[in-house]
């Protein structure tokens, strides 16, 4: 939490989470929850967790209230991260879309987000606009093209523990083959981990860790090309960080959506009561007496 520090205390304060996080993933698995606001991230932290994630399509979809095309921007980015890093303390994993840019808007995108209070970032070669993982149509960006903006990227870090992941979307576009060749070129770049995405059997994932043994990140999606493993599966596999990154925003939806119609229909909130969170629990959440 940054309140009441100065720079250099909440420089010492973010290099000290990114420690952390790469602590986390040298002891096991890491289960990364999706926040999608700072009083999620407030949950997800009470609720015990080590480490959460910030999605860049929550970030559009709660945020912005559009879909994960690349709409949004760094600076409004930045502004999410930075409420959730701001009343916790745990370490934040962030996605950095294509990071807004060439190279040297991939080196501000690193700086800006670190000093927001990240401990990490990834970075995705698809070509601008990007689209959702688990569809179809996308498009990437050459391997020398995507291997310059790491580079940069890795250049740009203050704390060496900052970890860069590259993720490939090249399973779903050029086949599995080039998402292994690509993930090699880019550990080769600077990348400390990557993140292939969209892979479609736990075959796939097991075979990927043996051809890419380094830190590997697997996505957790609900209704995409991934089958549903647990945490403990993917760890057994050889990946260290399992991202949920829309998980808490489609159940909080579903239940917006329910109460609604509860609401339009009896036109009073009673039925609800016991669905709610209590004034004094979400007053206990935000620490409010304190």
């Amino acid at each position: 939490m940054f309140a009441g520090l100065g720079t250099g205390a909440m420089t010492t304060v973010v290099h000290q989470r990114s420690t952390r996080l790469r602590q986390l993933i040298s002891q096991g698995p890491v289960m990364l929850p999706g926040a999608f606001n700072a009083l999620s991230a407030r949950m997800i932290e009470r609720a015990g967790f080590e480490a959460m994630y910030a999605s860049g399509a929550v970030l559009g979809n709660s945020v912005g209230g559009v879909p994960d095309v690349g709409l949004m921007t760094l600076t409004e980015a930045r502004d999410h991260v930075a409420h959730m890093a701001s009343v916790t303390a745990i370490p934040i994993l962030a996605d950095a879309d294509t990071g807004y840019g060439g190279p040297d808007n991939a080196v501000r995108t690193v700086r800006v987000l670190e000093s927001a209070g990240v401990s990490g970032i990834h970075l995705e070669d698809q070509e601008f606009p990007k689209r959702c993982g688990h569809l179809e149509g996308k498009k990437l960006v050459p391997v020398e093209e995507f291997t310059e903006k790491l580079a940069a990227a890795a250049a740009a870090k203050t704390s060496k523990d900052f970890l860069l992941v590259a993720r490939t979307d090249a399973r779903g576009v050029t086949g599995y083959d080039d998402a292994v060749r690509r993930a090699h070129a880019y550990l080769a770049a600077g990348a400390d981990g990557i993140f292939p995405e969209a892979l479609e059997t736990r075959q796939e994932f097991a075979r990927f860790a043996k051809d890419v043994p380094t830190i590997l990140l697997a996505n957790m999606t609900e209704f995409g090309k991934t089958p549903m493993l647990t945490v403990d599966e993917f760890g057994e596999l050889g990946y260290r960080l399992v991202i949920f990154p829309v998980t808490l925003q489609r159940c909080a939806m579903k239940a917006v959506e329910d109460a609604l119609r509860t609401l339009k229909t009896q036109r009073t909130q009673r039925a609800l009561l016991d669905r709610m969170q209590t004034r004094q629990e979400l007053y206990d959440l935000l620490d409010y007496h304190a």
